[in-house]
């Protein structure tokens, strides 16, 4: 059984910063793409930052300059570099990847997501 666990949001005021991890677990063989996404009330899940499995990255227009997102293959982890943060960027903070578990054929790629964290930032 494959889970992803985010940790690292919380209240943070106006333009300061909270990093985000998210690790993977369970009988994995690979991991391809691995993203964020956020939802804030009465939105739609929005993609803000994905990284490949080879390390290039991209960001939403919304994000970029502001977050960096990294990953740790050797402990299946991805982080999310959060700074100056704006009101705006108040949501759930979702973990998303690309996962082949061990056993499947290299083609067997599912998509998983963790249980999400919340972000909050006060003006």
């Amino acid at each position: 059984q494959v889970q992803l666990v985010e940790s690292g949001g919380g209240l943070v005021y106006s333009g300061g910063s909270l990093r985000l991890s998210c690790a993977a677990s369970g009988s994995i063989f690979r991991i391809e793409a691995m993203r964020w996404y956020r939802q804030a009330p009465g939105q739609q899940r929005e993609l803000v930052a994905a990284v490949t499995s080879g390390g290039s990255t991209d960001y939403s227009d919304s994000v970029k300059d502001r977050f960096t997102i990294s990953r740790d293959n050797a402990k299946n982890a991805v982080y999310l570099q959060m700074n100056s943060l704006k009101p705006q960027d108040t949501a759930i903070y979702y973990c998303n990847a690309l996962i082949i578990p061990d056993g499947s054929k290299w083609w067997q790629e599912y998509d998983y997501w963790g249980r999400g964290t919340q972000v909050t930032v006060s003006s």
